[in-house]
């Protein structure tokens, strides 16, 4: 390949989907990804070598905020997290993008509005070629027309407790995902969720962005290649990408470099970064490089009635959104409620350390769901680098409105017919929602990008992945990755003209 015109770093939703939309333009674009494409094994359809053994896990460990070390659950492939991730693809609702009372503070809002962004999410959900159903949903903001696709159909036992919820006074509604449910289950009759992608059934930056991208002769993909810092000059424009490959080091330039490691990665390597000019690392005039860490509270919830066997095979289908904005005390928002893929024995005895008898009585009766309530920000929930390593000390917020959805959720599903009713909160050292460590801003001072992802410190700097979220929100971040980054490739296409 030529000299590119931009080197893009990541091929997760934010790398590949703005490759997808910049690469039309001609522009010579260069994909640097550290790992390499995730091939067919017998193990991607293994819920114990997945969850038990961690054999898609890389031999990677941060350090907490205690000091100790942890297995992060990240994943470097070709596409990044989203190969493994549950094909969830919606949007943050319209009140997110502005201040809310919270249980546990005020959420700051974003320097912009939904409807600013409602163009993006159009076009994500066509790239990602969303299933979906609007009408049923309270929280669901407006949108232009319907999802490209149908909705993913409700297995039985789904489709009776929807009609559970509503006799409880509930709007359950379609989860809108990206999932191609017949070219998925002809691989393997499993669910999706947490699964790795090998066969492109999930709708996943590499099946979707990438191939998009790929499409067009100016866009290259290097794999196998880690980025250990960037190089700016006096101006502040960035003047290398210094990598490795195959042991070998290297410096890459081009006019403009795209960040999209994710929100722990990106801003590490920002941090790596500092020269003598900047020695708290570059885009940091502001010093929020790496504050501000937020990840959603979380925790699955298994519904069961003794004498009821629930057969499903991918289940996640479902979503509840009657407590996203209110429910709480004084009315407060409470969180989002969806469907986790259908726990099995194996999952359930390795994560719940339960006999593998007991686990496995219990996964053939419950219900599974995911419970997300909003993390607020806060500069000292915080990624550091220290000696190279990374150290993550999230602490979290809001807890009290997870914990009230939680209580609430046990009485709704105790109400809809499930006698007995189990939660568990996730480890709160597993970021898979990671976000926030480069927030956008109208402020240089107290903000790291613009609204379209520019960093205020360097020209040709753009940063495309969740790492310039604002604020959480209590949805899955993956739809507005992918809109942000193409609010960023039309800033960037407008700059190059």
């Amino acid at each position: 390949m030529a000299q590119p015109d931009s080197i893009v770093i990541g091929s997760g939703m934010g790398g590949a989907t703005l490759a997808a939309a910049l690469a039309p333009t001609g522009r010579r674009i260069l994909i640097l990804e550290r790992g390499e494409h995730l091939r067919d094994c017998p193990e991607a359809r293994d819920a114990a070598a997945i969850f038990d053994r961690g054999h898609f896990r890389p031999e990677e460990h941060w350090i907490d905020g205690q000091g100790k070390a942890f297995s992060p659950g990240n994943f470097y492939y070709v596409g990044g997290n989203t190969k493994m991730y549950g094909g969830v693809l919606l949007r943050f609702r319209k009140e997110d993008f502005a201040p809310i009372s919270h249980m546990g503070g005020v959420s700051a809002g974003w320097p912009l509005s939904y409807d600013d962004f409602a163009p993006y999410y159009d076009r994500a959900e066509a790239l990602y070629q969303v299933r979906g159903a609007l009408g049923d949903d309270p929280s669901e903001p407006a949108h232009t027309g319907g999802y490209p696709h149908a909705a993913v159909p409700h297995e039985p036992v789904i489709a009776d407790l929807a009609r559970r919820l509503k006799a409880a006074g509930l709007n359950p509604s379609p989860l809108p995902l990206g999932v191609d449910l017949d070219r998925w289950l002809a691989h393997g009759a499993t669910p999706w969720d947490g699964h790795p992608d090998t066969c492109g059934g999930k709708m996943d930056a590499e099946t979707c962005g990438l191939a998009e991208a790929l499409k067009h002769p100016n866009v290259t993909l290097q794999t196998g290649t880690h980025v250990e810092r960037l190089i700016a000059d006096a101006s502040g424009t960035i003047t290398g990408v210094a990598v490795t490959r195959d042991g070998t080091r290297e410096t890459l330039t081009a006019p403009v470099v795209v960040l999209a490691a994710g929100a722990v990665n990106t801003a590490a390597l920002l941090l790596r970064s500092g020269d003598e000019q900047r020695p708290g690392g570059l885009a940091n005039s502001s010093d929020q490089v790496g504050r501000n860490f937020m990840n959603h509270n979380a925790s699955a919830m298994l519904a069961l009635h003794p004498l009821r066997r629930n057969p499903s095979v991918y289940q996640k289908t479902l979503t509840l959104n009657d407590f996203y904005l209110r429910g709480g005390p004084g009315d407060r928002p409470l969180g989002n409620v969806q469907l986790l893929g259908k726990i099995s024995a194996p999952i359930l005895s390795s994560q719940a350390g339960l006999p593998m008898a007991v686990a496995r009585w219990i996964a053939e009766r419950s219900i599974d769901f995911y419970l997300m309530s909003e993390d607020l920000p806060d500069p000292e929930s915080r990624v550091t680098v220290r000696g190279g390593q990374i150290h993550l000390d999230w602490r979290r917020s809001n807890w009290g409105a997870h914990l009230a959805l939680v209580a609430k959720m046990k009485q709704v599903l105790r109400r809809a017919g499930f006698p007995v009713v189990l939660s568990k909160a996730f480890d709160r050292r597993t970021p898979s929602h990671q976000c926030g460590t480069a927030r956008m801003g109208l402020d240089p001072a107290r903000s790291v990008t613009d609204i379209r992802g520019r960093a205020h410190d360097h020209p040709n700097l753009f940063i495309a992945d969740a790492s310039v979220l604002p604020t959480s929100a209590a949805v899955n971040p993956s739809l507005t990755v992918a809109a942000h980054a193409l609010r960023c490739a039309d800033r960037i296409a407008e700059g190059q003209a």
